[in-house]
């Protein structure tokens, strides 16, 4: 088992790593909108959302996979009503590889963040 850390990523906010590497397969912690310093992206869905994946990307990136061998994400979502907005800036991020995927609405996500997306990939 090997831990992943990145300061490219924001750090975890609780006793939790950013991910871990089994058998060359990457399990990421659930990314929110939170700069690699920590702050919250207060704009709106889609910058939310673009943030989130910067932080999958950097985190992908340190465990030797990418966006391109995720197989399966889990997105939670806050608003259902912002399925749509979060989709469209979901398929700029998958549009040739489309992995298996999950979307559920929740009551709330760590600091009110009101997307949060965590991926399994296969480590190149």
């Amino acid at each position: 088992m090997k831990v992943i850390a990145t300061k490219e990523a924001p750090q975890a906010i609780g006793p939790y790593s950013q991910g871990i590497v089994v058998n060359n397969v990457f399990y990421s912690s659930g990314q929110i909108p939170l700069t690699p310093e920590g702050n919250m992206v207060e704009g709106n869905i889609d910058e939310q959302t673009h943030q989130v994946f910067k932080n999958l990307k950097a985190v992908l990136q340190e465990a030797g996979a990418s966006l391109e061998t995720v197989i399966k994400a889990t997105v939670f979502i806050k608003n259902m009503d912002d399925f749509a907005s979060i989709n469209e800036v979901y398929g700029q991020y998958f549009a040739e590889h489309k992995p298996a995927r999950s979307c559920v609405e929740v009551a709330r996500l760590p600091k009110d963040a009101l997307v949060e997306i965590e991926v399994v990939a296969l480590v190149k």
